[in-house]
């Protein structure tokens, strides 16, 4: 009975969506990495075994998540920023490139990546840090920079590590939920723009010292994916992977090629079940079908941010509209890199690539947002609106 009335307080329309995400991706694994996974692994399932444990190890975290209450979040917060910091700063110093960035931990059985964690850890420790300092914040008695400071620091120094680490995809989607949840803090307009002020100069300086010390601001493999125009002119000297993409959601047409009939996962697209997976899904199944993929997405972010706007705690507004960017963000940067909109970062595409640092992280955080709608069913009470 407490099971039953515990998911009947949850967001359905958004518990419904992620799940038929989830699976719909899983399945996908299967037929997107089909061609990896027997040339390296000599079995059709091995990506797909693998992803689904992840998935089982996300479930067991969904549960712990689920029945922790918001306002116990303080003393676990802590906690994990503190080793996410220690994690990504030993990296910093003594991890092993990657595909040109160091963020990835090797336990042998499995690689680990901190800074997929540090996601949700960053947008909990800021909502927490919102709704301490809310009244003092907004009330002009008293001085807030002692307070703003501590906010600044929490939110820029995780995505000051990563930047260290060369990972400037997952860099940009850290600091973005930073400045979007400061953006839309309880810290009055004017010391917004003067902290935004001061942060732009800060990372200028940040440059200056960095070119002084090394000569440079972007490896030269990080300068070459701002050059994602055109793509296939450039097919021999970095815009092959875009271009295949391309080819890739060209041939799939309005209905597709049919499942596990893509001829792009074949050594054209590296590594297809990750990063550019959605080509391949779009190569199978189609622009129509894949157009599902996006009003589920698009119900996804509005059931979220439906529920900031329900939320009878600030921290819950918070950590909701902070997860409601963090998913668009990881959506925008691996599908506008995809279609040669913007620059192919690398970050993966939310329910569908392959992954478990990730899948773990974003199950995790709907978790706290599911949290959030029970709390906000079964305690019935009235914050200020946010600003």
């Amino acid at each position: 009975m407490k099971l039953k009335r515990f998911i009947s307080d949850m967001d359905k329309p958004l518990l419904f969506a992620t799940i038929f995400l989830f699976v719909f991706g899983l399945l996908n694994i299967v037929t997107a990495s089909s061609s990896e996974a027997i040339t390296s692994a000599r079995t059709l399932y091995h990506y797909f075994y693998r992803h689904l444990a992840m998935l089982g190890i996300g479930f067991v975290a969904t549960l712990f998540v689920l029945n922790i209450k918001t306002n116990k979040y303080k003393p676990w917060a802590i906690l994990g920023y503190v080793v996410v910091v220690l994690l990504l700063a030993y990296l910093s110093m003594y991890g092993t490139d990657h595909r040109g960035s160091r963020n990835w931990i090797n336990l042998g059985f499995m690689q680990f990546q901190p800074s997929e964690l540090a996601k949700p850890v960053l947008i909990v420790c800021l909502a927490l840090l919102f709704e301490k300092f809310y009244y003092c914040l907004r009330s002009k008695k008293y001085s807030h920079w002692n307070m703003i400071g501590i906010i600044v620091i929490v939110g820029s120094l995780i995505p000051f590590i990563v930047f260290m680490q060369k990972d400037l995809g997952t860099m940009f989607i850290l600091f973005t939920i930073f400045a979007s949840m400061f953006a839309l803090s309880p810290v009055l307009r004017s010391e917004k723009i003067q902290t935004f002020t001061f942060v732009f100069v800060s990372i200028i300086l940040v440059l200056v010292v960095k070119v002084s010390v090394s000569g440079h601001i972007l490896s030269d493999a990080q300068k070459s994916r701002f050059d994602f125009f055109n793509p296939c002119s450039k097919y021999e000297t970095g815009g092959y992977q875009i271009c295949n993409g391309i080819i890739a959601i060209n041939d799939g047409g309005l209905m597709g090629l049919g499942a596990g009939k893509s001829k792009q996962k074949y050594s054209y697209i590296p590594e297809p079940h990750t990063d550019s997976v959605f080509a391949i899904i779009a190569e199978e199944e189609g622009f129509i079908k894949c157009s599902f993929v996006f009003l589920l997405y698009i119900v996804i972010l509005y059931r979220i941010l439906n529920l900031a706007g329900k939320a009878n705690t600030v921290r819950g507004r918070y950590i909701c509209f902070g997860v409601a960017v963090y998913i668009f963000m990881h959506i925008f940067l691996n599908l506008g890199g995809l279609f040669a909109m913007i620059p192919l970062t690398g970050v993966p595409l939310p329910f569908l690539s392959y992954g478990g640092s990730f899948t773990i992280s974003l199950m995790v955080a709907l978790a706290m947002v599911q949290r959030i709608s029970v709390e906000t069913k079964r305690e019935k009470i009235k914050i200020p609106t946010m600003r």
